[in-house]
């Protein structure tokens, strides 16, 4: 599921870079403003988030689809260490997997600059720039994500808040450094393109900032304040984590007390 998760929001990637910057797409040449173009790529791939967490999958997963997310949660003591190396293994796998297979559907338009596979790299102000960035933006979705997805009244509404700061970030951030915060992510397009230049960055700035953020949280609010690891937990799926969100929840009448029932433990 982690996997199909990024393998899907990879090809969507891909097919909405080829739709907005590819020169010979109708879109592209009907909108000349890069800066409304990378709004529109942001608002598509936060919308995109927010159903992959939404959905039967990312309920059922937790949807990290990040391998630094998923290690957060490891960190905090909410995910099995072997669940966390299968987790993070299948994520890259379904990165690669599903730029490739965009590759295979747009060709040329994927393949060719200025789309070159969606790679994430540094911008113009350089690698140190673009490394601080992706630390910071990892650190504010991982504090957000906790401070919502603990507190019960709007832990419901944490894919929806996650799905808005990816819409922010790649209207705002992504001149900087691309836009990443996910190892794999750009490790999908990497290995596609052969583009390797400052990998580096994205596989150390999102980790670090989001290891801070749990650590900040933790200080703060301490272990037993982080719940669970799933980003939407109020279904019935079932849970793998070390979870303690249905012990949060107080039923208010005999058939809510049924539902509660059926909630993972």
């Amino acid at each position: 599921m982690e996997a199909a998760e990024l393998g899907v929001f990879m090809f969507l990637a891909c097919a909405f870079g080829v739709l907005l910057e590819y020169p010979g797409s109708p879109v592209h040449q009907s909108l000349p403003d890069p800066t409304l173009r990378r709004v529109l790529m942001g608002m598509a791939m936060g919308l995109t988030a927010i159903a992959i967490i939404y959905s039967p999958w990312g309920k059922r997963s937790g949807a990290h689809f990040n391998p630094s997310v998923t290690l957060t949660f490891w960190r905090l003591g909410k995910v099995h260490g072997v669940d966390a190396l299968f987790y993070a293994i299948f994520q890259f796998i379904g990165a690669v997997g599903g730029v490739m297979l965009s590759a295979l559907i747009l060709r040329n338009a994927l393949t060719q600059p200025p789309v070159s596979y969606v790679a994430t790299l540094p911008g113009a102000d350089g690698t140190a720039v673009a490394f601080f960035a992706e630390a910071i933006i990892a650190f504010i979705q991982m504090t957000v994500a906790l401070n919502v997805s603990n507190r019960m009244n709007i832990a419901r509404y944490t894919g929806l808040f996650a799905g808005a700061l990816v819409a922010i970030y790649i209207s705002v951030e992504s001149p900087l450094s691309g836009m990443s915060m996910n190892p794999a992510r750009t490790f999908g397009s990497a290995f596609n393109a052969g583009i390797w230049n400052s990998l580096w960055i994205y596989f150390t700035a999102p980790p670090l900032g989001m290891l801070l953020a749990a650590e900040t949280y933790l200080r703060l609010k301490g272990a037993r304040a982080v719940l669970c690891a799933k980003l939407h937990h109020h279904n019935h799926e079932r849970c793998i984590f070390k979870c303690n969100f249905g012990a949060c929840s107080q039923p208010v009448s005999s058939s809510a007390i049924g539902g509660m029932n059926s909630l993972p433990s």
